[in-house]
């Protein structure tokens, strides 16, 4: 690759940083919630996650997303119905081409690394609902950056017990015993199975 090549690269990247940097800055903290684009909006996890938006925004905090389908629409849904501040940070591919409609303050994103930063960015806790890679890769991202003390301590929470006991039970078995992680580490994932849970156990541990 060339060397200008690489400069139109990086100038990308840092305009894209600035913008969305500037977007946070102007946006209140809040909680950021993640999950599948790819499921029905009658899905009970959908429903899930409009009234834990709904709830969090009348306590007075925004809600983030990714700004797609699904789960994210749902969120965002509850965070807008309520009169709050319902953010998404879309990205630019052909499933989520455009904002949901209940996105109040929105903006796009080229890059997933910028996105992932900007929806961890002044966010206190992150509810994580079912999904796929992307979930995931987003999941892992900000549990890594709390054990490395790259973030601040704040809540993880994991939606649906059943759907997640696969993956804590292959971590507590095979990582944790060969010194990967540390019991302590996996214990930061607080499982439930409601958005009311979820609730009951974020409201204390959020600023007021």
């Amino acid at each position: 690759m060339s060397v200008v090549r690489d400069l139109r690269f990086i100038s990308r990247i840092a305009l894209e940083f600035w913008n969305g940097l500037h977007f946070k800055r102007n946006s209140k903290p809040g909680v950021t919630v993640f999950g599948s684009a790819r499921i029905p909006p009658s899905h009970p996890y959908c429903m899930e996650a409009k009234e834990l938006g709904f709830e969090l925004a009348k306590l007075g905090f925004s809600v983030s997303t990714g700004g797609g389908g699904a789960i994210m629409q749902a969120a965002n849904e509850g965070a807008h119905d309520a009169g709050g501040e319902s953010l998404g940070i879309n990205i630019e591919i052909e499933r989520e081409s455009s904002l949901n409609p209940f996105v109040t303050h929105g903006i796009k994103s080229r890059y997933f690394f910028v996105r992932k930063v900007l929806l961890s960015r002044g966010s206190h806790a992150f509810v994580v609902f079912p999904g796929g890679f992307g979930t995931l890769d987003e999941l892992f991202e900000v549990i890594t950056l709390i054990q490395t003390q790259k973030a601040n301590e704040c809540p993880v929470i994991l939606v649906d017990s059943q759907f997640w006991s696969g993956l804590l039970k292959w971590c507590a078995g095979t990582l944790v015993p060969n010194g990967m992680i540390t019991e302590s580490e996996l214990a930061r994932l607080k499982v439930v199975n409601t958005a009311k849970e979820a609730l009951a156990y974020l409201t204390p541990l959020l600023p007021r």
